[in-house]
């Protein structure tokens, strides 16, 4: 059909969405292909053997456009899929995706995230991990909305941490961009992330702006520590809770008791290591949490306190915070008293219309519609017919019913002027019989169920 400028031709909406499924189909093969330790060769030999279903993809570019197009799009499919196999692991099985979740928790749980952004970082890490337990592997589905509601924080927020902390130390790799109703496709890694001693970039290595002290234990080092120590089930568990949000308790205070929950009767200087956070932020959080009697002191020592990952403090007294301390009635309570009760509720609301009007617009694509033209003639609004997108000037018509290019003005090979004059794409599938197309069908799927 003709695009919006009636110039140049482009492909309907069904055929693009052939081409994207051919392509991946494509992609699928050259993965197997590679992880088969074959070669560019094979792979092309393979796409372009005229009985191969899955190769039907790379055999039209090479019709429409020329065989080197075709080879030139192979090689770049290949380049891709090297890469990816090079830089994945190949699970055989549910346990062996089991083990990776679980060297990857733990590999999470001992890495020092430090400063704001690196809790912000960790937050959204732990969602993507729940998302990868539950679809069985580290390959899963996510859209930016259901990974912030997850995490408790904002699609801006997310976006910043995916582009400066976690794409970039190889956290997480975005394997497709989502697409109408799907999310998109990530997959989860370690293989490539920093070591843990290595620092994380973004991150405020120092909690002051003067010189250090040895005397009071300011080191030329960070003073989080090489690694850490939390439960990030429970950090996971909890960050969607709006006394978590930023101008609640914070990321700090998420830190704090998955620390503390990790390993108890902890001082303050072993907090500063195991939970990432800076000496200064580790007091200014432990006195938050004393204030809900969420947390005991005990001499040089902090614990949690027993219902304190429920949001509920105990009755005994609490840290030395100078008044009475009220104990924690929930986290909801909690949240009402630091003025964030109903984040998460107004974010998912939010959420919820932006999803509703995104699908009106789909819905809309899928219909074909077009911004409808009136005119007010008597005081009647008249409408306007559109022309239709098929329809061709005569001065593009060629004979033997072929069509001219309007941009080379020499004929397309695979366009035609149709017996009602209108334009119509004619490619040799086009000329297969009902049980042909059928039995294409059945082979194509197979063959994407052996290689998917």
């Amino acid at each position: 059909m003709l695009a919006s400028d009636r110039r140049t031709v482009a492909l309907r909406a069904d055929r693009q969405g052939a081409a994207e499924h051919g392509h991946r189909i494509t992609a699928a093969i050259a993965c197997h292909v590679a992880r088969a330790g074959g070669t560019v060769d094979q792979l092309t030999q393979l796409l372009l053997h005229p009985e191969h279903e899955g190769g039907r993809h790379a055999r039209n570019i090479a019709l429409r456009s020329g065989q080197r197009r075709a080879l030139d799009y192979i090689h770049r499919v290949w380049a891709n899929a090297t890469e990816a196999v090079s830089t994945t692991r190949a699970l055989g099985s549910r346990h062996d995706a089991y083990e990776f979740l679980a060297a990857l928790r733990d590999r999470i749980e001992t890495t020092p995230w430090r400063g704001e952004r690196g809790r912000t970082a960790l937050r959204v890490l732990r969602a993507h991990l729940t998302f990868a337990e539950i679809a069985g592997g580290p390959l899963h589905h996510a859209s930016e909305r259901q990974t912030a509601e997850e995490a408790g924080i904002s699609r801006t927020t997310l976006r910043a941490v995916y582009d400066t902390v976690l794409k970039p130390q190889g956290w997480l790799r975005r394997l497709r961009v989502g697409h109408n109703r799907d999310g998109s496709t990530w997959y989860l890694d370690y293989d490539t992330v920093p070591g843990q001693g290595a620092p994380a970039p973004l991150s405020r290595f120092r909690t002051t702006q003067f010189p250090p002290d040895p005397a009071l234990e300011e080191w030329t080092t960070p003073e989080t520590g090489a690694a850490a120590d939390i439960d990030s089930t429970v950090l996971g568990r909890l960050m969607g809770h709006d006394a978590f949000a930023h101008h609640g308790l914070g990321g700090a205070a998420l830190m704090i008791i998955s620390a503390l929950r990790q390993r108890p009767n902890q001082t303050v200087s072993e907090l500063v290591g195991t939970s990432s956070v800076s000496r200064a932020t580790a007091y200014r959080t432990l006195k938050r949490l004393a204030d809900h009697r969420l947390v005991r002191h005990t001499g040089e020592t902090w614990a949690l306190a027993p219902r304190a990952l429920e949001g509920f403090g105990d009755g005994l007294p609490g840290a030395d915070t100078g008044r009475a301390a009220a104990a924690a009635q929930g986290w909801d309570k909690v949240a009402e008293q630091h003025g964030t009760a109903g984040v998460a509720a107004r974010r998912k609301a939010l959420h919820a219309v932006e999803r509703a009007a995104y699908r009106e617009v789909l819905d809309r694509l899928a219909e074909h519609r077009s911004k409808a033209v009136v005119i007010v003639r008597d005081g009647r609004r008249v409408l306007v017919p559109a022309p239709r997108p098929d329809e061709l000037p005569p001065t593009w018509h060629a004979p033997d019913g072929h069509v001219l290019d309007p941009v080379t003005g020499r004929p397309a090979s695979d366009w035609r002027v149709a017996t009602d004059g209108r334009l119509i794409l004619i490619t040799p599938a086009d000329q297969r019989s009902y049980d042909e197309l059928a039995a294409a069908h059945a082979e194509a799927l197979s063959e994407w169920e052996s290689v998917a």
